[in-house]
């Protein structure tokens, strides 16, 4: 993408996404949140719950990237340690947020439940970090620095994602048209590296949509400059044409 676009990575953690016993459903909404937003999703990493790779995956890319997107790990479990671990990447003491806190205790109390010391350490964030609201749950995700450390649970995920994007500093819009055609990638593959190479403001991806030998490909040109963009397209439909392909949908 284009050099001004603000750029984004991502850390999915958990033991139980490297090991297959839950599947992720989260990266999706993250990526289609920023993109809306104009940001573009550069890096993803999916790490175990081990406070080293936590710290070294969040501190490597926070220098390199305007945000940073944490997922999971911020539960009432033994194994819930993304705090402890992103207070241990900025240098900083781990403390109970006291409105949090506060927050939580009222809300156990009136649920009839315990606050006892596994779920308060839901209120636990580094130092100078700042909640991030969510009306799904009572507990929230937080900010530190540039780096957004939000709940694994898909649902409270996206509310806790809901709540970040309008903190965030906005890009150019994004913009993304597609064309579905009748022919196969390798056909294609000559004269899209030849539309790409001359067209380097835009990203152009070929995606098979047919199980039966891919004589289905849709094709997606991604911009900042929505007649670019067009204009892609535009050569991408005259290429269809040149190798005798149709054009199935266009978008």
């Amino acid at each position: 993408m284009a050099e001004e676009q603000i750029t984004a990575a991502a850390v999915l953690i958990g033991n139980e996404l490297l090991s297959g016993s839950v599947k992720d459903k989260n990266l999706h909404y993250i990526a289609t949140s920023l993109l809306n937003a104009g940001i573009t999703l550069r890096e993803v990493r999916v790490i175990p719950d081990d406070c080293e790779a936590i710290v070294d995956a969040v501190n490597t890319l926070r220098a390199s990237m305007d945000y940073v997107f944490t997922t999971g790990g911020i539960g009432p479990t033994h194994d819930d340690i993304t705090a402890e671990c992103i207070a241990k990447a900025f240098g900083r003491d781990l403390i109970q947020h006291a409105e949090t806190a506060e927050t939580m205790r009222a809300y156990f109390t009136s649920k009839g439940v315990e606050a006892n010391d596994e779920r308060m350490r839901m209120a636990n964030m580094p130092d100078g970090a700042e909640p991030v609201r969510n009306e799904h749950s009572v507990v929230p995700g937080f900010r530190m620095e540039n780096v957004y450390v939000l709940a694994g649970v898909p649902s409270v995920m996206r509310s806790m994602m809901d709540a970040a994007i309008p903190l965030l500093r906005r890009g150019r819009p994004i913009y993304t048209s597609s064309v579905r055609c009748d022919l196969q990638e390798g056909s294609l593959a000559r004269g899209l590296a030849d539309i790409q190479n001359a067209h380097p403001g835009v990203d152009i991806g070929s995606y098979p949509l047919s199980k039966a030998f891919n004589y289905d490909v849709s094709l997606v040109v991604r911009g900042t400059d929505e007649a670019l963009v067009a204009q892609v397209i535009d050569a991408i439909v005259v290429l269809i044409g040149q190798l005798n392909g149709s054009v199935l949908e266009r978008h």
